[in-house]
Formats: C-alpha cells, sequence, structure tokens
C-alpha cells in the first residue's frame, strides 16, 4: 500500500512512515470540492492519501470524486492529479444535474 501526504504547494509527496501519515491525515482538510445538488444529492471531490491504482502501472490514483444520492447515487472517479480531480468534480456536478453530453 503507497501512502501519501500533501505538501505545503498542495502536491503529493510519498509517506512511508504509517504513524506520520496517520497523523497528517488527521488533521489536514482532504476536501477539493462539494456541491449540493439538491437536498440529497451533492457530489464530492477528495484526496484519498492512499495510492488506488490497483493495477500498479501508470500514476497513483489520490484523488476521487463521487455522486452521493440520486440516480447516479455511486457513481465516480479516481484522478492522478488535482487539476484532473477539479474538472472530474465540475464534470460530475453536471452528470448529477443529469445535464452532461458525453
Amino acid at each position: 500500500m503507497k501512502l501519501f501526504i500533501l505538501d505545503k504547494h498542495g502536491k503529493p509527496k510519498p509517506e512511508p512512515n504509517v504513524l506520520k501519515w496517520c497523523a497528517w491525515f488527521e488533521t489536514h482538510d482532504r476536501q477539493v470540492d462539494v456541491d449540493d445538488i439538491t437536498s440529497k444529492v451533492y457530489v464530492s471531490t477528495v484526496f484519498l492519501g492512499i495510492d488506488h491504482n490497483f493495477s500498479h502501472e501508470g500514476l497513483p490514483k489520490l484523488w476521487e470524486t463521487l455522486i452521493f444520492g440520486g440516480p447516479m447515487d455511486g457513481k465516480g472517479e479516481r484522478y492522478s492529479s488535482l487539476k484532473a480531480a477539479q474538472a472530474g468534480h465540475k464534470r460530475h456536478v453536471l452528470i448529477a444535474k443529469g445535464e452532461y453530453d458525453n
């Protein structure tokens, strides 16, 4: 399992010490963005802190967007960069609103 923290510039860096990673994880805001679509549907994007690229090929997947509630509940995506996560968040907001066209 590969653990990551964000440096003071928001860039991910590996953290091999699990205790240091836990301390960082407990005390830092990992929320990238959250949008309420309705009172029962929202879209959230966060820094995961654990590499979710389980194929072990390519870049680590360190950010995730998920839709909570509504017909698209559970739809999400993982990303290797903050820029991709921010773009993916905007796309998932449109998906949750039913306004996204491929």
